[in-house]
């Protein structure tokens, strides 16, 4: 259960790699929580920010970023295996957090896709209150699959998380396709463009969204090839409890390496995170 106090942890400190994979992942937790949460207070904090439908999606997948940093210091430093059957699992509501990142990323792509190609149709109908929305219905939609999930028989949820687990493909292959979408976009359509301030705003957008699509596919690819290898032949790579998955590490390194895309890529957002958290823990820089 997951309130357990004899949960033991991910590992047995035999060996100098067991005591390297604990430390990597409270630093990891600790760099997630702090990155994606300077974020999620950063725009939180900016008006000028929170009044932009691509800084509201960012926000978002902040948010899911920070809970999942918080949610490896449990799965990373105590023995815990989720899936079917599971170990002190947390029936998938931890790992659910990537989900909705996942899924608030494909509608960030459509957002900037009409934004650049329709701006006429995307002035007058995807408002503040829309994209609001549709943040919502990420974690709505993701922790309603879930719910279900876990109150039919386990057999019915293990197809449920198969199901699950193709959605999921099928949403990645569309983020290629529209990545490679809006690189086109970028490369051709902006260009026309006569310069100004939103244009400048839509190229950074774009660029962000790429870089973050590509570093996304990266790491989650090598989970993705095993998934399907096990769901084929079952055989694929198995390992001992979340902890020592290699590829569920990979998977949960997007929830640093996104804010921290986003931070570089934006000066506007990397002045609000400055001005809003790290100016009081580094009093002595001076703004440039």
């Amino acid at each position: 259960m997951l309130f357990n106090a004899t949960i033991p942890l991910s590992v047995d400190f035999d060996s100098p790699e067991d005591f390297i994979i604990f430390i990597f992942h409270i630093l990891f937790a600790t760099s997630v929580v702090l990155v994606a949460g300077s974020v999620v207070i950063g725009i939180s904090c900016t008006r000028s920010l929170r009044v932009q439908n691509r800084f509201v999606f960012m926000l978002n997948t902040s948010i899911s970023d920070t809970l999942t940093g918080f949610s490896v210091y449990y799965l990373g430093l105590f023995d815990v295996q989720e899936g079917y059957p599971s170990r002190n699992g947390t029936y998938y509501i931890l790992p659910s957090f990537l989900g909705v990142n996942v899924l608030t990323f494909l509608f960030a792509q459509f957002d900037r896709y009409f934004s650049v190609c329709h701006p006429f149709f995307y002035n007058r109908v995807i408002t503040r209150s829309f994209v609001i929305g549709t943040c919502a219905f990420c974690w709505i939609y993701t922790y309603t699959i879930l719910t279900v999930q876990n109150m039919v028989p386990v057999s019915k949820a293990a197809q449920i998380n198969a199901f699950g687990v193709m959605t999921l493909q099928l949403i990645v292959l569309t983020k290629v396709l529209m990545t490679i979408k809006l690189y086109i976009i970028a490369r051709s359509h902006l260009v026309r463009e006569v310069p100004s301030t939103e244009r400048d705003n839509k190229k950074e957008s774009l660029r962000i969204i790429v870089f973050v699509v590509m570093c996304f596919l990266a790491l989650w690819c090598p989970s993705f090839v095993n998934i399907i290898v096990r769901q084929l032949t079952r055989k694929g790579l198995r390992f001992r409890n979340e902890a020592t998955n290699l590829f569920a590490i990979m998977a949960r390194l997007n929830a640093l390496v996104t804010p921290t895309l986003y931070i570089w890529g934006s000066p506007a957002l990397r002045e609000a995170v400055w001005r809003q958290v790290w100016r009081w823990a580094c009093p002595t820089r001076r703004t440039r």
